[in-house]
């Protein structure tokens, strides 16, 4: 009823067409950059040429960055860590020594230079080097053994060491600074 209420309704929800409800709020401000009179959509800002179009429902990527120190290496931590990944190591080092023979073995490596050394060492008195003897598998396993064992004791100690150097570095000049970055 017009004059009761007291309240007008909006100037754009009296053209015939004009969106009503949550629709009308994204189409206000396309309206009100129009100048009076204008058809169509209103231009908005001019992309680059050259550059890839970007597609209207998706906002670009925002990426978060946060700078972070590394102060203190604890070194019972450093120590578990590095002892893991030393054994980790030195089993695969050992299962690797063992498919090498393997595939050496199958090839023939070992008989042919076997051979070939063994005749370059014959003399007068007896035979020579047999060198199929001196590289079997059960002597390449525990050679390559005990270097895994030394290479899980060296690395867990200088592991360690490295730790306590560098807290003792971080003290004087703050540590390592990191500088992550998030996409979202």
């Amino acid at each position: 009823m017009p004059g009761q209420g007291g309240s007008k309704p909006a100037e754009g929800a009296l053209k015939k067409g004009a969106p009503k409800g949550p629709q009308a709020a994204q189409a206000a401000p396309q309206e009100a950059g129009k100048p009076h009179g204008a058809t169509g959509p209103v231009p908005g800002p001019v992309a680059p040429q050259g550059a890839a179009p970007r597609p209207a429902g998706r906002p670009a990527p925002r990426t978060r960055t946060a700078r972070l120190r590394v102060s203190k290496a604890d070194p019972w931590s450093v120590m578990k860590v590095s002892f893991l990944l030393s054994i980790a190591l030195g089993i695969c080092t050992i299962v690797a020594a063992g498919v090498l023979w393997g595939v050496m073995d199958a090839m023939g490596v070992f008989s042919t230079v076997g051979g070939t050394i063994s005749d370059a060492t014959t003399s007068s008195d007896g035979g020579g080097f047999d060198l199929q003897s001196f590289l079997s598998l059960p002597r390449v396993l525990l050679f390559t053994s005990v270097i895994a064992v030394i290479n899980v004791v060296l690395a867990t100690a200088l592991a360690t060491l490295g730790a306590f150097v560098y807290n003792l570095s971080a003290g004087f000049v703050g540590g390592v600074e990191l500088t992550l970055a998030e996409d979202e």
